[in-house]
């Protein structure tokens, strides 16, 4: 008897070979540009890093992924502030995306 699971999960699929340089384009283009741009910047670079280190693509794909859905919720957390709604109950972001790569 396997203890392994009937079947594997499926990992993510992997995001476009340009995502990196189209999601820094769009950053670029946002009000937050300023403190984004760097923050994008620095980890790409320790995903860069740890990729070289470990021979995988994988920490390059979790910045990109991360940093989509931050654009993606973007507005929708504008929109939340904007309207004066009581936010003293909110959630950390890392405790919906998980920890930074």
């Amino acid at each position: 008897m396997s203890a392994q699971p009937e079947y594997a999960p499926v990992p993510p699929p992997a995001p476009a070979p340009a995502a990196a340089a189209q999601l820094l384009a769009r950053i670029r283009t946002d009000r937050r540009a300023e403190q984004w741009g760097p923050a994008f910047e620095r980890d790409w670079a320790k995903a860069l890093e740890d990729s070289r280190h470990s021979y995988s693509l994988a920490p390059l794909h979790d910045v990109v992924r991360t940093w989509q859905a931050r654009l993606a919720a973007a507005p929708a957390v504008d929109a939340f502030v904007a309207s004066g709604m009581d936010d003293s109950d909110g959630i950390a972001l890392e405790d919906v995306l998980g920890a930074r790569p």
